[in-house]
């Protein structure tokens, strides 16, 4: 195994992000668009592009410390560590792949992060509608969650 080994997985491993940020911009419009009809397989290929990263992820780490006992350096070096030992062109390279992966990863967590807030959001909002539907809804108490007033006649228009 060598460099050129190394930076073949590691491209791979940014397509598998790139293609991990599509699979989250596609669940967080499923999200956006109120088809849930559709978010539990959005969120299962989310998984599957997950599982994918960690098996090339392994790769990668077996990869990087045979090189890295090459350069003389210890087991499991980062990717700066990895490109500092490495001669011209592979340093370059390296410090492009780890300047993408910090990208791609901030967008990754960004994107992760908006969708957790609609799943939230949503949750919230089925809540109090089944509160108002039911017993009703008074007031958040102390942890946050919705306290029902007592049982009183509703009107619902069943043309919803």
């Amino acid at each position: 195994m060598g460099l050129d080994e190394v930076s073949s997985i590691l491209w791979r491993e940014r397509e598998m992000l790139e293609l991990l940020v599509f699979k989250l911009e596609e669940e967080q419009l499923v999200l956006a668009a109120g088809r849930t009809r559709w978010l539990a397989r959005a969120t299962h290929e989310v998984e599957m592009v997950l599982g994918e990263i960690r098996k090339t992820e392994l790769l990668r780490a077996v990869a990087v410390d045979a090189v890295a006992a090459e350069l003389s350096l210890r087991p499991n070096p980062s990717l700066t560590v990895l490109a500092d030992a490495a001669p011209e062109p592979w340093h370059s390279l390296l410090i492009g792949h780890r300047r993408a992966f910090l990208e791609l990863t901030a967008e990754v967590s960004q994107l992760a992060e908006g969708n957790h807030s609609f799943l939230t959001r949503g949750q919230r909002a089925t809540t109090e509608t089944l509160l108002a539907l039911g017993d009703g809804v008074q007031t958040y108490g102390p942890q946050g969650g919705a306290v029902a007033n007592t049982p009183r006649a509703r009107l619902l228009d069943e043309a919803m």
